[in-house]
């Protein structure tokens, strides 16, 4: 990776958007980089002299991440203007593009490979943004996207209904996930998900309520928030996740589909 992952004065934070080196985003940082390194494992092979395309891309950590498996051209394409001109600059062996989702800058058929990581959540067109990877894929090539499993983020929420988070426009179950990739280009659909590991699921034994619920208790002032929160949050790391074929009690969903 051409620099040392590290959150800068040139993003600031959100509340949505998660960066490298933030006090208090250990864990969703490393949930989100787990997904990153899975995928670069998982697709290897197409990476490796490949062309990959990372759609939502933030602040450009995990394009870094996939343009260290030997891509040809790792393409990172991102709304946000500011998020686009860091990734830039943090990131110089990546190629750094604003770009409307719903119209992706590139000409069809020439990608290998196309992520969205924790994206799908946020767009309106959703159907749209999906066509269009279609589009720029080869024959052959692989969609693969992560997501906030509802019924695990949103406890209560149904289909269709508007998410209480301000920033997502939907949020997704796992037939949902498999249907809108099936309808709009894709075959071989399969969806598995990131799971907490043991070490999470000790804690959250312990002490009776789940991680998500008790960050949100410590940002929101409702409800217990255990003592220790601050501490075992930032000792989170990519080791306290894993991947399965399996979406049942994920956190986020993996969605992967191939392109005729």
């Amino acid at each position: 990776m051409a620099r040392v992952l590290r959150v800068t004065d040139a993003l600031d934070l959100t509340g949505e958007r998660t960066v490298p080196g933030a006090a208090g985003e250990s864990y969703w940082f490393t949930r989100h980089e787990a997904g990153y390194r899975w995928l670069r494992e998982h697709y290897r092979a197409e990476l490796v002299g490949g062309v990959v395309v990372d759609a939502g891309s933030g602040e450009g950590y995990g394009a870094a991440l996939l343009g260290d498996a030997g891509p040809r051209m790792t393409l990172a394409l991102e709304l946000d203007d500011a998020a686009s001109r860091h990734a830039a600059a943090a990131y110089p062996t990546v190629s750094s593009v604003r770009a409307n989702l719903v119209a992706l800058p590139v000409r069809d058929g020439a990608v290998d490979l196309i992520l969205s990581l924790q994206v799908v959540e946020h767009l309106w067109d959703l159907p749209g943004f999906l066509c269009e990877c279609a589009r720029v894929l080869r024959p052959g090539g692989w969609i693969a996207v992560t997501t906030p499993n509802r019924p695990l983020f949103s406890p209560g929420l149904g289909r269709g209904e508007r998410p209480t988070n301000p920033f997502h426009a939907q949020e997704l179950d796992e037939e949902q996930l498999a249907e809108l990739l099936q309808h709009n280009g894709f075959q071989s659909v399969t969806v598995g998900g990131v799971h907490h590991s043991d070490r999470i699921q000790e804690w959250e034994r312990t002490h009776g309520t789940g991680l998500v619920a008790a960050q949100v208790a410590a940002v929101t002032g409702v409800g217990q928030v255990p003592a220790d929160i601050d501490r075992f949050v930032a000792s989170c790391s990519v080791a306290d996740f894993h991947v399965s074929a399996s979406a049942v009690g994920a956190q986020d969903l993996v969605g992967l589909g191939v392109r005729p």
